[in-house]
């Protein structure tokens, strides 16, 4: 980092890049105060924001000291200083001696040109330029799309329906095609907006902690660092390569299904059953019952056909999450022991789930953290024989609950998501499973990385829509990849069914060939099973799906090298073009394509009706199309037929595991 007095402010660069520049006319810093108003309603957030004051801080004063460099900053000359910034290696750390601030601006130098991406996981916009981006974690929302029908009857009848910026894992860090990345390191509610040609505005409604600053000479370097920095999952299970985890809640009827399934030459690794814990029924659909322990009436002799499978080659993975309903037995025993986060009169805040009430479970309380981890986790779950779950919310904490630690809700709602991986994972660890037990979370925010095994990219709709389905989730791997998750994958064929939107044939397929190249297959039937196709009612729709497990499971050798590569650098096993790319700009936009590893590039077929892919080729390499082998020159732009079974893959020519690439065709109908 250096700073370089000028005639009316300072430059302040890193790594040879501009990142601040202050001048009277045009401060980097300003400083104000707002009144929030904050309204949840089943994780859906109404935020408004009454600002009452902004004041930019035009005059400032760069002193150095024996670590580095201080910069002072006022309002106007003979008035003392109310900001300083301490400038040391690559960290920038604010404070602020004016009284009532809660609300922080700071304007990053930008470049005509610049591609920003990051945010945490973002569904809609992998580039961020142009646009402004809350990070606040929350449901996502149906639809996304306020010009959408299905949006707008979402908003009305529940406040559900989304913009393009809700996520269930938001990150206050970014990475520029100036290849240098920057964090904010706050939980406060934050906003990034990239809206204007000069600079990048950062808000947070706190004065954040330090302002962190990474540079390196090539995307894969600057990747790498924010892995370091952010920590690494675990390699995927052994048992993992196996095949697909079939995800099913039928009850007892379910192990029939998983024999049909196989019977049809579906590879499978695990069965997922989120109903293992027995269901309830809302409007929405089928809810499961929120007291986390086996449901011997929704699944007889459970423990035993656990057993049965995995002497079979085959896990058995359920559900969990960090709230218990008020119905259960162990939420009278986490309230007698005092566990839950509290009102304003010190009783159980109680929150609406959809037509069921539950607890929070405080784990800011370290009791309440070692009980769940044991009591849930440990012996409910690992010891009775799970071998993994979905470890579902964490996006809901509400803003006015009190809470063991004493900081306000405001500050740990983006917190929690990775309280609630580290619980998982020490509970995991406790028991000596850490890389053989898989749990998978959707929500996030600044250090998830470091604890959660692998992402799922939350409740998509099941349909082809632009801002809430099969795309979405490419979007997603990327920007969350880039940030240090290495593992990404979602529902086969959506999970969100709401207003006569069910899933069809073609979008079960396709998404089936989209999570052929990702690093798990994993199905879902949906909030409303009954009304959607189900994998085993339709025998094309299960043939194909064959076909794709068993292309993914001919791919596990390659898959393997990946996971070795995440272990080692952190690479997500999902990247964007520009990352082996970095001189063809072309890729820098890319968001419906992606490479699988360094010589794979996928463009999943992701809207209906289409029967040809049209994508761009990366600069720099020679690409050799899968199915025809037809060999084509990199830097263009090119459109394939991509018939239902052969979406538009190719591999780099001259790749090592070009014998194994060759293979794919065959392997599709098991003839390898």
């Amino acid at each position: 980092m250096r700073v370089d007095v000028t005639p009316d402010g300072f430059d302040l660069t890193f790594g040879g890049r501009l990142i601040l520049r202050h001048t009277a006319a045009a401060p980097c810093l300003f400083l104000g105060r707002g009144d929030a108003r904050m309204d949840m309603y089943r994780g859906n957030f109404d935020i408004e924001d009454r600002l009452t004051a902004r004041l930019p801080l035009s005059v400032a004063r760069v002193m150095v000291d024996g670590i580095g460099w201080r910069i002072s900053f006022t309002v106007a000359d003979g008035i003392a200083p109310i900001a300083e910034l301490q400038v040391i290696g690559n960290i920038l750390r604010p404070t602020v001696t004016a009284p009532n601030v809660n609300r922080f601006w700071l304007r990053i130098a930008a470049e005509a040109g610049e591609h920003v991406w990051g945010g945490g996981e973002q569904m809609s916009y992998f580039d961020l330029m142009g646009r402004r981006f809350p990070l606040w974690t929350s449901e996502p929302g149906v639809g996304r799309d306020k010009t959408s029908e299905i949006t707008f009857k979402a908003d009305v009848t529940g406040k559900a329906g989304g913009d393009y910026w809700n996520t269930n894992y938001p990150q206050p860090t970014y990475l520029s095609s100036r290849k240098y990345a920057l964090h904010l390191e706050t939980t406060a509610y934050a906003a990034f907006d990239f809206r204007q040609d000069g600079f990048h505005e950062l808000e947070a409604w706190a004065v954040p902690e330090q302002i962190e600053l990474f540079a390196a000479e090539s995307f894969v370097g600057l990747v790498t660092q924010l892995s370091d920095r952010f920590g690494r999952q675990p390699p995927l299970p052994e048992w993992v390569y196996n095949g697909a985890i079939i995800g099913l809640k039928d009850g007892g009827n379910s192990f029939e299904r998983l024999e049909k399934i196989r019977a049809a030459g579906v590879p499978v690794s695990a069965l997922w059953c989120e109903d293992w814990v027995g269901l309830r029924e809302t409007s929405f659909g089928k809810r499961l019952f929120w007291d986390w322990r086996a449901n011997e009436q929704h699944y007889p002799s459970l423990k035993a056909k656990i057993a049965a499978l995995r002497a079979d080659g085959i896990r058995f993975m359920g559900y969990v999450n960090p709230y218990l309903c008020n119905d259960g037995i162990l939420f009278e025993e986490a309230e007698a022991a005092g566990y839950f986060a509290t009102d304003g009169n010190g009783k159980t805040a109680l929150v609406d789930f959809g037509e069921f009430d539950c607890g929070v479970v405080d784990f800011t309380n370290p009791a309440a953290c070692a009980w769940f981890e044991e009591k849930i986790i440990g012996q409910n779950m690992l010891d009775f024989g799970l071998s993994g779950w979905m470890a579902d919310f964490g996006e809901y904490l509400p803003i006015d609950v009190h809470l063991a630690n004493g900081v306000p809700a405001t500050l740990m709602h983006n917190a929690w998501p990775t309280l609630w991986a580290e619980v998982n994972a020490r509970a995991v660890a406790k028991r000596g499973q850490t890389g053989e037990a898989l749990f998978f979370m959707r929500a996030g925010f600044t250090g998830v990385q470091a604890h959660c095994p692998l992402l799922w990219a939350g409740d998509q709709s099941v349909d082809f829509s632009r801002h809430d389905g099969l795309v979405t989730v490419i979007s997603g791997a990327l920007s969350s990849g880039l940030l240090g998750n290495a593992y990404h994958h979602s529902d086969i064929g959506g999970y969100t069914s709401l207003f006569g939107n069910v899933r069809t044939p073609e979008l079960f397929m396709r998404w089936a060939e989209m999570a052929a190249f990702t690093p798990v297959m994993r199905t879902h039937e949906g909030n409303r099973p009954r009304e959607n196709l189900q994998l085993d009612e339709d025998p094309q729709v299960l043939a194909h799906f064959a076909a794709m497990v068993k292309l993914w499971v001919h791919l596990v050798p390659y898959l393997k090298t990946l996971v070795a590569e995440a272990s080692a650098t952190g690479l997500p096993v999902q990247r964007p073009l520009f990352l082996h790319f970095e001189d063809d700009p072309a890729g820098y936009v890319v968001q419906d394509a992606y490479l699988y590893g360094p010589d794979l590039l996928v463009a999943p077929v992701w809207q209906a009706g289409e029967t040809h892919r049209s994508l761009h080729l990366p600069q720099g390499a020679e690409w050799v199309h899968v199915w025809s082998g037809a060999r084509h020159a990199g830097g263009q732009d090119i459109s394939v037929p991509a018939p239902l079974g052969e979406p538009a893959v190719f591999y780099r020519a001259g790749s090592v595991h070009q014998a194994l690439f060759d293979g794919m065709a065959a392997a599709k109908t098991g003839v390898a």
